[in-house]
C-alpha cells in the first residue's frame, strides 16, 4: 500500500509509547467522513472511517477524558 498524501485538514499522532507506531487522522468531505489510520513506520496496517456524528462523539469521548484526569497529571500521560 503506497502512502497518500495528507488531506489539508488532517495530522499525525505518534504513540506515547514512542517507536514506530502513529495514528493519522484526516477529514474527506467527500463521503463526509473521518478517516483514522493506524500506521507502523512507512505502512498503514488499519483505518477506520467515522461519519461526522460518531466524529463528534468521539471528540466529546476524548474531552470528557481529559477533563476527568486528575490535578497535575502529566500531559502526556
Amino acid at each position: 500500500m503506497s502512502v497518500v498524501p495528507l488531506p489539508p485538514r488532517g495530522a499525525w499522532f505518534p504513540d506515547a509509547r514512542q517507536g514506530d507506531r502513529a495514528l493519522r487522522v484526516s477529514w474527506h468531505a467527500e463521503p463526509d467522513c473521518v478517516v483514522l489510520s493506524t500506521w507502523r513506520g512507512e505502512g498503514c496496517v488499519g483505518t477506520v472511517r467515522l461519519s461526522a456524528a460518531d466524529a463528534a462523539r468521539l471528540i466529546a469521548v476524548l474531552a470528557e477524558g481529559l477533563a476527568a484526569r486528575p490535578q497535575g497529571e502529566a500531559a502526556s500521560a
